[in-house]
């Protein structure tokens, strides 16, 4: 993409509005704008980078056996009123009246339009176990949106709903996803901690939320360290095996947010020399809640003796948009934004120093031919500002990549390449800075 024919309006100042750093980086590198309190239009930049994290959050679903519908954002009030949640939910619902004054509203969550959905189509036991998931926008009427896509009215988000025959088998998909949400956000760059939490208004005993670590994170977070250290699963892990062991790895050592916290749990159970405390930001959730929405909605199935048995459900939860703030909170500096491959909107920023130079302009035409043909995403800047301003903008969006062409190099042979996660540039030959640039984008475009 050239950026003379992409649009980009970056910011050279920060809003006001923005009290965080990735509230502040989103609207400054042009990835969103607002429309209303805690609502964002989303552009190219910020697009690219959301359908990246959508792309990965859905091939670790697939992966661990989940399949993709799409419900709808409006729901009826009905369905609601039969799980008892229409009127506990709260303010945050937003509650419509549709032509024909029939009560509807704008999905928060959507337990109650799945089961629908599964109590009007599966029968039988045979038919199970199904995992069923939604990436669709959702709205909740937050009473103050802040900061940016972390705290929004409207957000985008991953929910899947799992629908077992008995206990130990809701379990094991339990223990299925909480596998595939350490995938899910390794892959992204991301050291996600699994921590027991309270199940809130959604319901059930059994609950986690996936916990990234970083300095302006929402909660504060205490922790083993060994944690720290601990492998997600492989791509090879059979997920419909025992991965019970997965589990207690990550659920054997002491992890909670200070809703939950116990602090004399907490230094009896870690030593003094790995107690971590920090910040961090929850940005996935699971729950296994047995038959409150099965019974409640009247889903049911024949069993293998003839009579009729209550699906035992879960819930699991991650929130795609809020994801790309987060990845900006836990991977930035004071210049801007640094992307890791796998979530960035471009994977290479092309710098031409000299636009309107015939030798610059024909290697950069060279260089970007080669960079699409290698099938690297190559954001190429043929504009004709000045490079002070072309570099600090090339940060502000934090490509992993850059090559800088200029008419002293071309003259030389050569290319200047910089790291976005480093700083320091390095030149090369032309080809030499082609080949490793390309090499070092492959090598990291699968991270766990």
């Amino acid at each position: 993409m050239h950026l003379s024919r992409f649009f980009m309006p970056v910011l050279r100042d920060t809003p006001k509005e923005a009290e965080i750093i990735s509230h502040q980086l989103m609207l400054r590198a042009a990835m969103i704008k607002q429309s209303a309190a805690g609502i964002y239009s989303w552009l190219p930049l910020g697009l690219r980078v959301l359908k990246k994290i959508e792309g990965i959050v859905r091939e670790e679903q697939n992966r661990a056996g989940a399949v993709e519908i799409l419900m709808p954002t409006i729901q009826s009030a009905d369905l609601w009123r039969e799980s008892g949640r229409y009127e506990a939910y709260g303010k945050e619902m937003l509650r419509i009246v549709d032509r024909h004054e029939r009560d509807i509203l704008y999905g928060p969550t959507a337990e109650e339009v799945v089961t629908a959905i599964f109590r009007d189509s599966v029968r039988s036991y045979k038919d199970l176990p199904k995992n069923l998931y939604n990436i669709q926008w959702k709205f909740r009427d937050e009473i103050r949106p802040r900061f940016g896509v972390m705290r929004g009215r409207e957000f985008l988000m991953k929910d899947a709903y799992s629908f077992d025959l008995t206990k130990e088998d809701a379990r094991a998909t339990y223990q299925r996803m909480f596998a595939a949400y350490l995938r899910t956000f390794a892959r992204m760059g991301l050291k996600s901690v699994p921590m027991k939490a309270d199940t809130g208004p959604i319901g059930g005993d059994l609950s986690h939320e996936f916990i990234i670590l970083a300095e302006t994170g929402e909660s504060e977070v205490f922790l083993h360290k060994d944690l720290l250290d601990e492998r997600v699963p492989p791509a090879d892990t059979d997920f419909f095996g025992d991965l019970s062991g997965v589990v207690e790895n990550w659920t054997s050592r002491y992890a909670a947010t200070d809703e939950i916290h116990d602090a004399a749990k907490f230094e009896n159970e870690v030593p003094e020399a790995k107690r971590v405390t920090a910040r961090g930001i929850e940005v996935g959730h699971i729950f296994y809640f047995g038959t409150k929405y099965s019974a409640a909605m009247g889903a049911k199935v024949q069993g293998p003796d003839g009579q009729l048995v209550t699906p035992e459900m879960g819930s699991y939860g991650v929130g795609v948009s809020r994801l790309a703030g987060a990845i900006i909170e836990a991977s930035h500096d004071e210049a801007g934004i640094i992307w890791p491959v796998p979530v960035a909107p471009f994977e290479v920023g092309l710098v031409n120093l000299r636009a309107g130079d015939a030798a610059t302009d024909g290697a950069c035409a060279d260089l970007y031919n080669k960079l699409q043909a290698a099938g690297v995403e190559v954001l190429y800047d043929d504009t004709d500002e000045r490079a002070g301003a072309k570099f600090s903008t090339m940060d502000l969006i934090g490509l992993p990549y850059q090559l800088i062409v200029g008419p002293k190099g071309v003259k030389n042979g050569e290319v200047e390449i910089k790291a976005r996660a480093g700083a320091e540039r390095e030149t090369l030959g032309i080809e030499a800075g082609l080949n490793q640039v390309i090499a070092a984008v492959q090598s990291q475009r699968i991270l766990a």
